[in-house]
């Protein structure tokens, strides 16, 4: 059998960062001549690139490996391969799922397209190394071109934070960082490839340089890209509140270069808490960062994660939470119920919160995170925002959907003929109604 008559699958969980990597697989495949598909017939080979964060992402793994162990049987010429966060640190337990061809952490997931050309299985199952032991960021040798309208880059990998309730530096290791030339060569090659913007993503991307020589920092690239100009814009995934300076900001403010939408995890407003976590700000540093970024760029979206549930989170604690929360500009909120992960240290507090409360809390800020979302996009009603064209709405499909230098998705009409996903058009919004569906028409 040829690779152009192979099929593979690629289900993935967890974070962009995962998803970047799928990504990134897929394309060597595909590159290779092998085709992607969706479907649960006729398929070769299979990848779940698993995710570890919460105990319900571990289950979540399991459950998508039994899954596509019963779709692949004990057929050897179909292959599965366990893949990403759960295959690091969890490799005994999935030992125990049948018909696992290949079970691949993060030091070797680079090479799992060579692996499946190769046929190379049977040492992954058994292998097992120290990925504190990777100094180096490790390159994918092929960049997801063709697959999504806003390609991610994954331009930072791993975390040496260590805070006392996350599992992720176990699975990915310490910070590390891709070469300077290695980020804006990929990023001219998404532009040459009629990108308008691409995501720039990480574990702790705010720690970028960090570990090059000389050490630089996130500012410096930005800078370098600013000057290159090697795409349209870029776009930050996710940044520690610490890491988001005034320079970076400013930046958003000064030019088109960086999208005016910064996503922080805040997990806490509570300080005691915040101490308890081993995060290196306070309730009040988050709220001076916040107010800097509606001072600077007064449209951009802010959004924030929040941990509900923490060990020995009071009453008064989660309000203080809340309160924060309320008080602030935030424009959307990803809530966490409380995960104790096997490993960490958080897993052996005292003061552990019942289940109960746990989900009542997160329920609570959820729908305050609805609020905040709605008076967010009010308050851009009249406005025009330069906006990357995602795909047609599936409901409406004289409708287009896109989304907003400020993270706003958008569905507008637009009589312009050929536009091609991934381009770049001006959109007026109009209005948001119901579950917060925002419309706009385009200004051609």
């Amino acid at each position: 059998m040829n690779n152009k008559s192979k099929n593979f699958k690629i289900i993935t969980l967890g974070c962009k960062v995962n998803l970047f990597e799928s990504e990134a697989i897929a394309s060597a495949l595909i590159k290779a001549g092998y085709k992607q598909t969706k479907s649960d017939k006729n398929i070769d080979i299979i990848i779940v690139n698993t995710c570890a964060v919460t105990s319900k992402a571990a289950m979540q793994s399991r459950q998508a490996l039994r899954k596509a162990a019963r779709l692949t049987g004990a057929d050897k010429k179909r292959k599965l391969i366990a893949a990403g966060c759960y295959a690091q640190v969890g490799r005994e337990e999935i030992k125990n799922i049948e018909n696992i061809d290949a079970i691949i952490g993060h030091l070797n997931k680079h090479n799992i397209a060579e692996i499946i050309l190769k046929d190379d299985y049977d040492k992954y199952i058994s292998e097992k190394k120290n990925i504190f032991s990777e100094k180096n960021f490790s390159c994918f040798s092929t960049l997801p071109i063709g697959i999504r309208s806003r390609p991610f880059l994954k331009i930072e990998d791993g975390c040496s934070s260590f805070c006392s309730y996350c599992i992720v530096p176990y699975a990915r290791g310490k910070s590390r960082s891709m070469p300077f030339d290695t980020v804006l060569d990929s990023l001219k090659k998404f532009g040459n490839a009629g990108y308008y913007e691409a995501v720039l993503t990480g574990i702790n991307i705010g720690n970028y340089g960090a570990d090059i020589v000389p050490p630089t920092n996130l500012f410096e690239l930005l800078k370098k890209i600013k000057q290159t100009n090697p795409i349209g814009r870029i776009r930050l995934s996710s940044i520690e509140p610490l890491h988001l300076t005034q320079d970076i900001i400013k930046l958003a403010a000064d030019s088109n270069i960086l999208c005016g939408h910064f996503h922080m995890p805040l997990q806490s407003g509570d300080n005691k808490i915040l101490d308890r976590m081993r995060r290196n700000y306070k309730a009040e540093d988050f709220e001076n960062i916040v107010k800097q970024i509606v001072k600077l760029t007064p449209n951009a979206a802010i959004g924030a994660d929040i941990i509900a549930g923490f060990p020995g989170e009071t009453e008064e604690a989660f309000n203080n939470t809340y309160q924060l929360i309320k008080a602030l500009p935030i424009s959307y909120l990803h809530v966490f119920p409380f995960s104790a992960r096997k490993g960490t240290l958080a897993a052996s507090f005292a003061e552990q919160i019942p289940s109960d409360i746990i989900k009542k809390r997160a329920s609570k800020l959820r729908e305050l995170g609805k609020i905040k979302k709605n008076i967010f996009y009010s308050c851009m009603k009249n406005l025009v925002f330069e906006t990357v064209i995602e795909k047609k709405d599936k409901q409406n499909p004289e409708l287009l959907k896109g989304v907003t230098s400020n993270y706003i998705p958008v569905f507008f009409s637009c009589h312009k003929k050929n536009i091609k996903s991934g381009s770049m058009i001006k959109v007026k919004i109009i209005k948001a109604i119901k579950d917060n569906k925002v419309f706009g028409e385009a200004i051609l």
